[in-house]
């Protein structure tokens, strides 16, 4: 069996931070995987559902409405884990080059007011698990982690 990648990652040591996870490629299509990481790993409390719900809605919402970036974005949501979001963009990305985008949507997930996009029963199939409150507040925590990154939160460990 394949080992996959994202499980050979050191999380004992991954920092919250924007980690480029993987690149595939399709014929001359290369799609860029990120590792939106909001938590330490195994140290802190994961986010909790509610929360995450938000913000995948919000995310999603703000990526493919981007006047620029909605037509690369190809996916965002929850890790499994609860400690952050993938985000699969069409092309051959970085963390840096990416991290004023992440940056605007995580601006806009704070300052963001009325009903969450999506959030009705014929829109999505757990419609009431949101919480608009704590998804604000994660997104002002992890914002202040890319504020200002060190290497350390832009590149997986060794």
């Amino acid at each position: 069996m394949e080992k996959i990648a994202s499980f050979q990652v050191d999380h004992l040591r991954l920092k919250p931070g924007l980690y480029v996870s993987r690149k595939d490629k399709f014929g001359s299509t290369i799609l860029t995987t990120f590792d939106l990481r909001f938590k330490e790993p195994n140290k802190e409390p994961v986010i909790d559902v509610p929360a995450l719900h938000t913000i995948e809605h919000l995310g999603a919402t703000f990526l493919r409405s981007h006047k620029e970036w909605a037509p690369k974005t190809v996916y965002f949501g929850p890790m499994g884990c609860r400690t952050g979001c993938y985000v699969i963009l069409e092309g051959d990305w970085d963390s840096q080059k990416v991290l004023p985008l992440i940056r605007e949507l995580l601006d806009w997930i704070i300052a963001f007011e009325g009903d969450i996009p999506g959030a009705a029963p014929a829109e999505c199939g757990n419609y009431s698990e949101q919480n608009l409150n704590i998804a604000k507040w994660e997104a002002r925590r992890y914002a202040a982690v890319l504020k200002n990154p060190g290497k350390e939160n832009l590149n997986y460990p060794d």
